[in-house]
């Protein structure tokens, strides 16, 4: 098969073999759509654009989850250096204004001012960022506690006692702020809320370190007993606090009586299912229907069900500087500008679907489980730019929007967050050929 003379979509079939899958991966590796620029430090802006509307975009910054689901797929297909890398950056940033975490934890800053907070998003020299922004983001800082954890356990991450003194700060900040109730803005940066993903990510950074500690790290570090028994017994204590409001919560993503905040469904519940694989009672099967009967649409999948983030027409209702704008505390002036049913549709998600029912897909699992699994990377696929698109062929866009009655990519293409995820899928399907 001439891949480049054939759909993407067809690329793959229930009786494609890895010989296929490897076939795909080389053929998009030469396309460059598996291109990651880092910065020196290994740090990854969220985007790879170029031109005057996309440096207004901001996503040159460095946002600190894309970052961590970037390296972590990294890590997955075996190029640890690159999320060695990454991580290592992300904990030296965390270091150098560790008294975001201190301040906060002894009463000397308000944590109900996101600008007080540890921040999620930042210069790729590691300094911050002085304009507004929307950095009461749990989940963020989740990923970083969870991946960094996991890294050194493995032990492809060597840490110093003072990067591990920055994690224990993250601990007490979440306590002090009382994190499994905290209104945060989530994996989207909007309205604040309590929400059941960013607790869950928060959960599941907190099981990965406590695992790390009480199964060799603390004695690596040369931690003492009485100091071992303090972490790992606030890790346990957050975790069951945390557990407790998932458990009261999914398969919701926030129940509120505030319709502002109410949220039923919601595809930033996926990450729970991977990549952190929360080892909790998860409504799995609840939130995956959910999603697919609610959210899938014929170009990507929604984030949430009212998303006016890059509505139809996005690029004439604001200006370049205003699309990506910290809107978390006036979203109802752009949720005015949603038409109903055009929520801008995301191509993050169907490779996360594809790797979820691939990881089911075991010699006990069932046919179903399988044939999503290849639907979904066939999607994935689909959502690829083609050659007449302004960004060139073989691009993974953010999203696509509806524009003057047709759905095309944002400016946001290509995002590295698709591509890793896309990257994961393939190397999923690798797994089950």
């Amino acid at each position: 098969m001439n891949l480049a003379e054939t759909s993407p979509r067809d690329w793959i079939a229930i009786d494609s073999t890895v010989a296929d899958v490897d076939r795909i991966v080389a053929f998009l590796t030469e396309q460059g759509t598996f291109r990651f620029p880092s910065l020196p430090n290994g740090l990854f802006s969220a985007a790879a654009g170029e031109g005057d509307d996309f440096a207004l975009t901001g996503y040159a910054n460095i946002w600190v989850r894309d970052n961590i689901h970037i390296a972590h797929a990294h890590w997955v297909i075996g190029e640890k250096a690159a999320a060695v890398k990454t991580v290592r950056a992300i904990t030296d940033f965390y270091r150098k204004y560790q008294h975001r975490f201190t301040d906060i934890i002894e009463g000397r800053a308000d944590a109900n001012e996101p600008m007080q907070r540890p921040h999620v998003r930042f210069r790729g020299d590691l300094t911050e960022l002085p304009e507004k922004w929307s950095h009461a983001q749990n989940d963020a800082l989740g990923y970083w506690l969870w991946l960094t954890s996991r890294m050194a356990y493995a032990g492809d991450l060597v840490l110093e006692r003072e990067d591990v003194t920055v994690l224990v700060l993250l601990l007490k900040y979440w306590e002090k702020i009382e994190y499994w109730q905290d209104e945060d803005s989530g994996h989207w940066e909007e309205t604040r809320k309590v929400s059941a993903s960013s607790i869950g990510v928060a959960v599941g950074g907190l099981m990965a370190f406590g695992s790390w500690m009480t199964t060799g790290g603390g004695h690596t570090l040369c931690v003492s007993p009485h100091e071992l028994n303090e972490w790992t017994s606030l890790a346990s204590r957050l975790c069951q606090a945390g557990v407790k409001t998932l458990k009261q919560t999914l398969p919701h993503e926030c129940r509120s009586a505030d319709p502002t905040k109410a949220r039923p469904y919601d595809s930033a519940l996926l990450f729970l299912l991977y990549p952190m694989g929360l080892e909790v009672e998860i409504p799995d099967s609840a939130i995956l229907s959910n999603i697919r009967t609610h959210l899938l649409g014929e170009h990507g999948i929604r984030r949430y069900l009212g998303d006016s983030y890059w509505c139809a027409d996005y690029k004439t209702l604001l200006a370049a500087d205003e699309r990506t704008a910290d809107f978390s505390d006036n979203l109802g002036a752009r949720d005015r500008l949603l038409k109903p049913g055009l929520e801008a549709q995301w191509c993050i998600f169907d490779p996360l679907l594809s790797v979820i029912y691939g990881q089911q897909n075991r010699p006990e699992g069932s046919r179903f489980d399988r044939d999503l699994q290849l639907f979904h990377l066939q999607r994935s696929l689909s959502q690829l730019t083609t050659s007449e698109s302004r960004f060139g062929a073989y691009r993974c866009p953010e999203s696509y929007f509806c524009e003057a009655g047709k759905w095309v990519p944002n400016d946001i293409t290509p995002l590295l967050w698709t591509q890793a995820n896309l990257r994961l899928a393939l190397h999923f399907m690798r797994q089950t050929r």
